[in-house]
């Protein structure tokens, strides 16, 4: 073949298609399964129809394996040594926004590293990206429970005592902060704060104000992507600027060169997500090819902005924000049109019929992304985007014009902002109503979410040439992922044997999260901390209802947790141990409980669960509420469980000086209290329980030396075995007072 012929061949669209999607493959597989870098290659190879055309996918299929191998090494770590107090200069790369548990948390950059600084409390006031700060606390890694922070290219949190504002970055970067500032204080200035805070979230990805609550509840609804800038920002954006292009009577080429120049200045005002990004350079090739009045296919577009993005960070392959806007492209791509068409056969009006086919095929798609990264799918999603669409296009563009015209003078950006906040908040009412239903969101494992979309898409294609079938198979999709995740949830471990009971001590990090099983019954006593992987623990072990909730304790590493298990599940009753403490994860739990209608009692000693074969008395703490100012670890309910034959201690954060009041018989699994931190009574005890068995549940690499050396060398000369959640992954243990104890994991 000549070299002219080599080049003819590299011309043609597929071949073009076939070169990225093999430097997509590799820049996949090459950091993370490089043994499967033939199985990839062979296909590609096969589909080439030209040597020349096989030989560079090869080639780009190994560059790209090599680029992003090269690309992926860890993030660099701050100059400071970990788990040290340190005092960094850093520099906000997001606005602090509020998380569940009373704290906050931002990405900054600092000694050429980037780190995640996490406080206690509400947010600094007005800090924004740009922002510079002296940061005081203990510098430390990740824990179990952070492991996205490292896939967002951070390796170290700061855990703040206090920060100090120095200044503002300058520059070129300086500019667009200025520009992103008068256009965050403009959104923000409407009569509902909840509003402005939306608008902040749709105009430019910032949902840092956006309450905690209502955040939870669009995400539940199917929603939580109108926060998060993408594909229709940009998309809006576009048609905004050619509209008011066309008004002052601007030409073609005029219209696209604004169009272009618009959404390269959006990017990084909107935040620089992978949706966004993503979205920035399909519509940059779909400009340039309307440009020069060459089409591109959509295909093209994707698989060319995937290959960028991984180019530039390998790494957004991991963060489900970049698999989701991927998924949902895609899916709208392939799934939209035939299911716009069949439901525009049987008479459903276009624009209607347009509506749901987006949204159908967007939450086909993302649904086992959803279900793999975070373990639910959103049952919610489709009736509420559909209701939501109307509102988006009016909120989104009259919120960009405020948002220009504050540039300029705020006031003039008043009229339009209020304008928009009115479908604003009705995107808020059909969010928090569609959020707050029982099911509107469920635990799903991936696998069932994934197999029920391939079974519906073989369907499909089988059945494609006959358009009423293909209606019922676009029908029967959607069913599909409403219903499989519940009926083939898959149970990990199935119910225990009769006469035997299971107690897992469940791996979710720094915090207490122990279910109590026998037959189909399931007490859960704690939750963990906010964001530990605690829904896709329950379904490891089979729990798919619970008898009873128990939450010990107003901290964060116990409760945290309680509201999504409430909100994804069954809940019979919740034993409420807060004892009159004020914080955001009770109040968020005991709301959840009393919106579903579940009996919330209060943790008083003498107080019996009973759930099937399961006993469970509370011991501690005595009736009424704390004393002012009493530490909620001395006030922590205490419960002696029986099941099966056999006992087991379950004191959270009490401790030795609370339990040595307390008439407690001789035990056969003891959880050791407080994570094992230091207590001097633990010895005497150990005597007086004589436990077989001694669980602790702490998470890897923490910053309070949890368990400490002194409690491990107790338990040691007691000759108790000893089981860890950081060492030992969930710790499942099985028996009977017949059979003994046997730990199955």
């Amino acid at each position: 073949m000549t070299l002219a012929r080599a080049w003819t061949a590299w011309q043609r669209p597929r071949a073009a298609e076939l070169l990225i999607a093999a430097l997509v493959a590799g820049l996949l597989l090459g950091p993370r399964a490089p043994v499967l870098l033939p199985v990839a290659g062979v296909p590609l190879v096969v589909a080439c129809a030209q040597p020349a055309v096989a030989a560079g996918a090869g080639a780009a299929l190994l560059a790209g394996a090599v680029w992003a191998r090269l690309r992926s090494s860890p993030p660099a770590r701050p100059r400071a040594p970990l788990g040290h107090v340190a005092s960094l200069r850093a520099l906000l790369t997001e606005a602090p926004r509020a998380t569940s548990g009373g704290r906050w948390r931002a990405f900054a950059a600092t000694e050429g590293a980037r780190i995640l600084l996490s406080g206690r409390g509400p947010p600094p006031a007005a800090r924004a990206a740009g922002d510079v700060l002296q940061a005081h606390g203990v510098l430390r890694e990740p824990r179990a429970t952070e492991r996205w922070v490292e896939a967002r290219g951070a390796a170290a949190v700061l855990d703040v005592a206090w920060v100090r504002a120095l200044g503002r970055r300058g520059g070129a970067v300086g500019a667009l902060d200025g520009v992103r500032r008068r256009a965050q204080a403009a959104l923000g200035r409407t009569r509902d704060a909840a509003s402005g805070a939306l608008l902040r979230g749709m105009v430019l990805g910032d949902d840092a104000r956006l309450s905690s609550t209502d955040r939870d509840l669009l995400r539940r609804a199917g929603l939580g992507h109108l926060v998060a800038a993408s594909g229709a920002n940009v998309a809006l954006l576009a048609v905004l600027a050619s509209a008011m292009a066309s008004a002052v009577g601007a030409g073609r080429r005029t219209r696209l060169a604004l169009v272009l120049v618009l959404t390269a200045l959006y990017v990084p005002l909107a935040g620089s997500g992978p949706s966004i990004r993503r979205a920035a350079i399909m519509g940059g090739a779909a400009t340039v090819a309307a440009w020069s009045s060459r089409p591109v296919a959509r295909r093209h577009a994707l698989l060319l902005a995937a290959a960028l993005t991984l180019i530039a960070d390998p790494r957004s392959a991991g963060d489900p924000g970049w698999q989701m806007s991927f998924a949902a492209v895609a899916a709208i791509a392939l799934l939209a049109p035939p299911i716009a068409r069949g439901l525009g056969a049987r008479g459903t009006p276009r624009p209607v019929a347009g509506g749901v086919a987006l949204s159908a095929a967007a939450g086909l798609g993302t649904a086992p992304v959803a279900a793999a990264a975070f373990g639910t799918v959103s049952l919610a999603s489709l009736p509420a985007n559909v209701l939501a669409a109307p509102l988006v296009p009016p909120a989104t563009w009259l919120g960009m014009v405020g948002a220009l015209a504050a540039q300029v003078d705020g006031r003039l950006a008043a009229v339009p902002i209020a304008l928009a906040a009115i479908p604003a908040h009705g995107i808020l009412i059909i969010g928090r109503w569609w959020g707050a239903r029982p099911l509107a969101q469920i635990a799903a494992p991936w696998w069932s979410v994934l197999g029920a979309l391939l079974l519906v898409s073989a369907l499909a294609l089988a059945l494609r040439r006959r358009p009423r079938l293909g209606l019922a198979v676009a029908c029967a999709a959607v069913i599909c992922v409403l219903i499989l995740p519940t009926a083939l949830r898959p149970r990990g471990l199935s119910a225990p044997a009769p006469g035997v009971v299971r107690v897992s001590f469940l791996d979710i990090g720094q915090g207490d999260a122990t279910v109590v099983q026998v037959g189909t019954h399931a007490l859960l006593v704690d939750a963990g901390p906010p964001g530990a992987p605690l829904l896709r623990e329950l379904g490891a072990a089979g729990v798919t209802r619970l008898d009873a909730l128990v939450g010990t304790h107003a901290q964060a590493d116990h409760i945290g947790g309680a509201d999504d298990v409430l909100r994804a599940m069954p809940v019979g009753m919740v034993l409420d141990g807060r004892g009159g403490v004020r914080e955001r994860q009770g109040a968020e739990m005991a709301a959840s409980a009393r919106g579903r209608g579940v009996r919330l009692i209060a943790a008083e000693a003498g107080e019996v669960l009973l759930a099937g074969g399961i006993r469970a008395r509370v011991l501690w703490p005595p009736a009424g509420p704390a004393p002012p100012g009493a530490d909620p670890n001395d006030r922590a309910v205490v419960l002696l469980v029986e099941a099966a034959g056999l006992r087991l201690l379950l004191a959270a954060d009490a401790e030795s000086d609370v339990l040595a009041r307390l008439e407690l018989p001789p035990i056969d699994i003891l959880k050791v209290s407080h994570h094992g931190s230091d207590d001097p009574g633990l010895a005497a005890l150990l005597e007086r329980l004589r436990p077989r068995l001694a669980v602790i549940e702490v998470g890897r690499h923490n910053t309070y030396g949890h368990p400490t050396p002194s409690t491990l060398r107790t338990l040691a000369r007691a000759r108790v075995p000893v089981r860890r959640t950081d060492l030992d992954g969930t710790v499942r243990v099985e028996g009977s007072g017949a059979s003994g104890l046997r730990v199955i994991r």
